[in-house]
């Protein structure tokens, strides 16, 4: 099966936005000052009620040997970023991909409210876990 080509019936968990999360070993940082466990995003027109999303962050290696400057990222702490909802039915790839732009929208500003030297990096996925 294509992840372009929705899967017919049942639950579904899709990512919507996968990436990663970063910095420096020695900073002080702990992400769950900044964000949260879940958003609540609109439910399309037509649709019943569905679950929030999930935002899951898990310590990684990091996936990379240097930043596109050059720069090693062995000295940073990184983190695998995941925002995933759980539907009863499986949505067409619009109203997923509406979805995958509400969570990045309500996510930009915290986000952009981490201190200093965090970096992150997040694009659309709509695979189903």
């Amino acid at each position: 099966m294509s992840p372009t080509e929705p899967q017919a019936g049942g639950r579904a968990a899709i990512r919507l936005l996968q990436g990663y999360i970063w910095h420096a070993q020695d900073a002080d940082v702990d992400l769950e000052h900044f964000l949260p466990r879940e958003l609540d995003l609109p439910t399309p027109p037509g649709l019943a009620e569905q679950e929030s999303a999930h935002v899951l962050w898990d310590t990684v290696n990091p996936p990379f040997a240097f930043f596109e400057n050059g720069d090693p990222t062995a000295s940073q702490v990184f983190y695998q970023f995941t925002v995933l909802r759980v539907y009863d039915e499986r949505p067409d790839n619009t109203e997923l991909h509406e979805d995958a732009a509400a969570a990045s929208q309500a996510l930009g500003p915290l986000l952009d409210g981490t201190p200093d030297g965090v970096g992150w990096q997040l694009w659309e996925d709509l695979r189903e876990l």
